[in-house]
């Protein structure tokens, strides 16, 4: 009886697996923000053409400088500081999140690229700045600019922004 028992329970959770339905998220929790890569523009190479070069841009070293706060340099928090996880070779290229575009840098830790990435979203006035930094596995967020929180729905933007992203550089 045992033995039919076990093979009984495995098919009926399989088939219950197999036949689940996707709900919505509950309220109060965003979905990723609509984004896309834009098309090759010049606007990208608007504060620089080396991520190095944008993050020293006087328009916004200080402002990049500020969103990143303590974890600009290595230390007890990262192992690695911001400016590492965007060198020379970082991509830079458009981006639209719902109506707005972005400048989007993307990069890696040279020495730990699989598990060190990150991404720099910057507004088209340069007053917004969001990042998002992975850690080997933990994402740490960054949101400056006017009405900067910790809110999620920019969360939310930067992980639709990093999707669409990995979805170009996959091919």
């Amino acid at each position: 009886m045992r033995r039919g028992l076990v093979p009984g329970s495995l098919s009926a959770l399989a088939a219950l697996l197999f036949t689940a339905c996707v709900v919505p998220p509950p309220a109060g929790v965003p979905m990723p923000g609509a984004a896309g890569v834009l098309p090759a523009d010049a606007r990208a190479l608007r504060y620089g053409a080396t991520a190095p070069e944008v993050l020293d841009n006087p328009q916004l070293r200080d402002k990049v400088r500020a969103l990143f706060g303590a974890d600009w340099s290595p230390g007890a928090k990262m192992a690695h500081g911001a400016p590492a996880y965007f060198p020379a070779s970082s991509s830079i290229r458009m981006l639209r999140i719902g109506d707005r575009e972005y400048i989007a840098i993307t990069g890696c830790v040279t020495s730990a690229c699989a598990g060190h990435r990150g991404l720099l979203l910057i507004g088209p006035d340069g007053e917004q700045l969001l990042a998002r930094l992975d850690e080997g596995g933990f994402s740490h967020y960054y949101n400056y600019g006017p009405g900067a929180t910790g809110a999620a729905l920019p969360r939310s933007s930067i992980d639709g922004a990093w999707l669409a992203i990995e979805r170009i550089e996959r091919g």
